[in-house]
């Protein structure tokens, strides 16, 4: 009994022996957090305005394209494989996307809804997609523009229609 148990213990270990030391450790963990800390930004602005997809959407997106290039990245890819994957990535997100795009026909209106959320969507992968790659100044710096279009774009927008109302 006590060797069936070494086995499976062995198991096990080379089973989570894809981070081998403290440093991969540390790193993985800071890409996948960056990734979730910069989608939950973005989705909170989102949230706040009272859009379908939030803070939870948009942190899972972003972690999601973290993963997707930051295990085959571990695992020695090539930039040819690595762009492969970013490629599905962006393909994929295009569909989430497209299931957020609602448009209305009543009355002779038609209201397309859901652009910037899809929009949105797209960004917060890219911006995973950088924290996955070690890229995170480069994400932080996306986020923070994409987040000033989405909070004050309107702002903006509401400013120059007043200016052209009087």
């Amino acid at each position: 009994m006590d060797g069936w148990w070494t086995e499976v213990l062995s198991a096990l270990q080379e089973e989570f022996a894809d981070i081998t030391d403290v440093e991969q450790l540390t790193k993985v963990t800071a890409r996948l957090l960056i990734a979730a800390l910069l989608g939950g930004i973005l989705g909170f602005e989102r949230e706040n305005k009272g859009k379908a997809a939030g803070v939870r959407t948009h942190m899972l997106v972003s972690i999601g394209a973290a993963l997707f290039v930051l295990v085959p990245q571990m695992a020695g890819s090539q930039a040819d494989a690595l762009s492969r994957v970013v490629q599905g990535i962006v393909a994929g997100i295009g569909f989430l996307g497209a299931g957020t795009i609602l448009k209305g026909n009543r009355l002779d209106t038609h209201d397309v809804k859901g652009l910037t959320t899809a929009a949105g969507l797209w960004m917060t992968a890219a911006i995973g997609i950088a924290a996955g790659m070690g890229r995170e100044a480069t994400a932080v710096l996306s986020t923070v523009l994409a987040w000033a279009v989405l909070a004050l774009g309107p702002f903006l927008l509401e400013r120059s229609e007043d200016k052209g109302d009087k």
